[in-house]
């Protein structure tokens, strides 16, 4: 959800009571941009050069879209494309285990461009621009498409080697979005509380519908299959989809999406408890017993006590102020996203009680709440030591949520023993972490034979980690059965 490429900017007095307009397009209106091609595709396998411009014939336009450019590339995956420029590392660091293989082998079209957008936070290629997106087409296809959110509030790029790689080397076409605005400032876009965040949900219907059109068009029939994919905040951005718009989607995998509730939980329920205990707790003395229950009265699992002092240091405090500031701006007068690491007894977010705060804020978070009522198979998986979404106050009730509303039938849900909420913590804890890229991929596959008639996954548990497992077997291995 929360790790951010991005330094955290200082915070600053407001100078109006909100922010810059949203400015982005409807998507009637953006989607009904179509740029006209009579372009004819390159064959199956054809080979282009790395950056090339794919000469001879013309290439899919995407439509919506205010710019792009595209490039036939000799290897669409990060084995080829860090060295040809056409991703940035920086967007997917720290998301994987640094040992995870690289797949290779997959030629094809590569398209970067960017749809109809006022804010501008991300500044790959140059173009600060928000909006941004990518569409990958593999020579050799499988016939499907997978549409991707990125996690916290990074670029497009976020997603390439947890799941692009992987997707493309089995065929698929792939499109991601960077959600319409990026970074810890993120809850500057918008004109009220909550526009940054359903923007998110709009950027990625966007992207899913003009994707879909480019598949056609590429390799002139409709995708047989369009799955939605994500961690974290893109895990999120799954299930919002498969609630909303599950016409455009034949299933999801949601890796530990972010539960956003009106009446709670939500980060904004379970993060203040930490800022305020974790101190005490971290102090030792009299009052560590009690600051130790406080926490895991807020959810966070035992056994996790090893994550907190990281946790404390880099995702706690900014997480909670920029999705506080998201919410309620009011809370704290003219100050910007709070006081970093800030005295209980002041304006404070260690103080904040979102169970108090006017009825505005909940309706803000309300416009971008999740129910339940996904229309399309949903396989959920959740690290049972995430400390930064509590499996507790998320996973673990939002599946509730799916059998409350009736759809349990199409649901999975798979808690992850020993999982946590970023993987490049399984390096610095080999011996206590397992990772979950692995296990999003079992439930990848999962789903795959869910649509195929292969039958259905195994019944929600949890999947235990092999208690002598060598941690390379780990890396590419987690068996859901």
């Amino acid at each position: 959800m929360f790790p951010s490429r991005t330094d955290p900017v200082p915070p600053r007095g407001r100078p109006g009571r909100r922010r810059a307009a949203l400015g982005a397009l409807s998507l009637a209106g953006a989607c009904a941009l179509v740029v006209a091609s009579a372009a004819v595709v390159p064959a199956a396998g054809a080979e282009g050069t790395p950056g090339g411009r794919c000469h001879g014939y013309a290439l899919p336009h995407v439509p919506g879209a205010a710019h792009q450019r595209a490039d036939c590339l000799r290897e669409l995956t990060t084995a080829g494309t860090v060295a040809s420029g056409h991703t940035d590392p920086a967007d997917f660091a720290g998301l994987t285990p640094e040992g995870l293989p690289t797949p290779s082998g997959v030629p094809g079209i590569q398209i970067d461009g960017y749809f109809p957008d006022t804010s501008t936070t991300n500044t790959n290629h140059g173009w600060n621009h928000d909006a941004q997106f990518v569409i990958r087409l593999p020579d050799r296809w499988n016939g499907g498409l997978v549409v991707s959110g990125t996690p916290a509030n990074r670029e497009q790029y976020a997603n390439d080697r947890a799941i692009s790689d992987w997707v493309l080397s089995r065929g698929y076409a792939f499109a991601a979005t960077d959600k319409g605005n990026t970074g810890p400032a993120f809850y500057r876009d918008g004109r009220r509380p909550g526009d940054a965040i359903a923007e998110w949900n709009e950027r990625v219907t966007e992207l899913t519908r003009a994707a879909g059109a480019v598949v056609t068009h590429r390799y002139h029939r409709p995708p047989a299959r369009t799955l939605a994919t994500g961690l974290s905040n893109g895990g999120y951005l799954v299930r919002w989809q498969l609630e909303n718009h599950p016409e455009l989607y034949d299933g999801g995998v949601d890796w530990e999406g972010t539960l956003w509730r009106a009446d709670g939980p939500n980060p904004l329920t379970f993060l203040p408890p930490a800022l305020r205990a974790y101190p005490v707790y971290a102090a030792g003395g009299a009052g560590a017993e009690d600051a130790w229950k406080a926490m895991r009265e807020a959810g966070y699992p035992a056994g996790s006590e090893f994550l907190w002092p990281y946790h404390h240091r880099v995702y706690w405090d900014l997480t909670q102020r920029v999705y506080r500031e998201e919410a309620d701006p009011e809370f704290d007068g003219a100050t910007e996203a709070g006081t970093p690491y800030c005295a209980p007894g002041t304006p404070c977010d260690a103080d904040y009680d979102y169970a108090t705060r006017p009825p505005a804020v909940h309706r803000a978070v309300d416009r971008v709440a999740l129910t339940g009522r996904i229309g399309k198979p949903l396989i959920t998986l959740h690290g049972t030591l995430d400390a930064l979404l509590p499996i507790s106050r998320d996973s673990d009730v939002y599946a509730r949520m799916v059998r409350q509303a009736g759809r349990g039938a199409l649901l999975r849900y798979y808690r992850i023993e020993d999982g946590t909420h970023v993987d490049s913590l399984v390096d610095a804890f080999p011996d206590k972490l397992r990772p979950m890229v692995p296990c999003h991929r079992s439930a990848f596959e999962a789903l795959e034979r869910w649509l195929a008639g292969d039958g259905r996954p195994p019944a929600d548990h949890t999947v235990r980690r092999p208690a002598d497992a060598d941690p390379a077997t780990l890396l590419t291995s987690c068996p859901l059965a």
